[in-house]
């Protein structure tokens, strides 16, 4: 999940996999899969970075070290 921040500078949560879409109205409306949208005060190129950051640190948890013996 990623934090975004609403018009009135709530800050709250979004299921990143629940984005149907997002549009630029000028500001940024973020539409969900069950057709509820959020006006926000991120940029898209924020929310975009926001949700890499999380993927990556998602799949950064499953990595394994794997150590070997360059002598």
């Amino acid at each position: 999940m990623i934090v975004l921040t609403k018009r009135n500078h709530e800050k709250f949560l979004v299921n990143h996999l629940q984005i149907e879409h997002i549009e630029c109205i000028p500001e940024v409306k973020i539409t969900m899969m069950n057709h509820d949208y959020y006006l926000v005060r991120e940029t898209v190129e924020d929310i975009i970075e926001k949700i890499a950051v999380y993927n990556a640190k998602v799949q950064d948890i499953h990595r394994e070290i794997a150590v070997t013996d360059k002598r």
